[in-house]
């Protein structure tokens, strides 16, 4: 059998800031990128345009709803095929990902439906990219996301965005526990699978608040409870999500070298 296939998919709105190191850095991690803009109106489309001409193997979809990014997914279901996902706040180490390829094509992951890094909730980047400082995962939750479609047939129902919501369904031998939480085994300084989450800071010139509300609290919380978040954003101190203050700043505040999530700096 051939080694399965890696297909990236990049969902953004309004990611001007980081979009192209993130994107770059995932480039040879991945054998097709799929890159969504969901109507940005910053510098973001033009972005996504330049990279899918100089990136051979990405292809751009202009979205008018997050869900449409999950149709995009369907049909690798039950194909020889890891779906990995990226926001535009999350810079990956291009090393650690060439590392992590040699893995899944070794077939250390291929009883896993789910595979979760490390991750560091950056609340502040030195001016040359040099050190980050934030709260790891653990004790953070991890929101790194590379999923084994051979292991589901299908994957329907309602989802609000690609991989969140719907009803995948299992193949024989898998299950929704079928998990493997890297983060919880190896160290930061030793993972391979590894991510800067910068979703405490400002990623677009049109950005109102540091800290974003993610696609869950705008679209997957129903009417009356997403107008209860917009109303809970007023009252929170670190900014306008609290999905994200609750989930990401648990721990101490530890400061990493950056260095090797942007080389060469773009």
């Amino acid at each position: 059998m051939d080694p399965a296939q890696v297909v990236g998919i990049v969902l953004v709105r309004n990611e001007e800031r980081y979009l192209e190191q993130v994107v770059r850095n995932i480039a040879d991690f991945c054998d097709k990128i799929l890159l969504c803009d969901h109507a940005s109106t910053d510098a973001t489309p033009g972005i996504l345009t330049t990279l899918t001409k100089e990136i051979p193997h990405a292809e751009l979809h202009l979205l008018n709803h997050p869900r449409k990014s999950h149709d995009l997914l369907k049909p690798y279901c039950g194909s020889n095929t890891w779906i990995f996902a990226a926001d535009g706040d999350e810079i990956y180490d291009p090393s650690g990902l060439k590392r992590m390829k040699q893995r899944l094509h070794a077939g250390e992951f291929d009883n896993s439906w789910t595979v979760f890094g490390n991750v560091l909730n950056v609340t502040s980047l030195s001016a040359d990219h040099s050190t980050a400082s934030g709260h790891l995962a653990p004790p953070c939750r991890s929101m790194t996301k590379l999923y084994n479609f051979s292991a589901i047939s299908s994957w329907n129902g309602d989802c609000i965005e690609r991989l969140h919501g719907g009803q995948p369904v299992y193949r024989s031998g898998y299950a929704a526990t079928s998990r493997r939480y890297l983060h919880e085994e190896t160290p930061w300084e030793q993972a391979d699978f590894r991510c800067l989450h910068l979703c405490f800071l400002p990623r677009s010139s049109v950005d109102a608040s540091t800290t974003r509300r993610n696609i869950v609290e705008t679209y997957g919380m129903g009417r009356v409870r997403s107008q209860l978040a917009k109303l809970n954003a007023l009252f929170t101190r670190a900014g306008s999500s609290r999905w994200k203050n609750e989930r990401y700043r648990r721990g101490p505040v530890v400061t990493v070298d950056a260095t090797p999530f942007f080389s060469p700096k773009i």
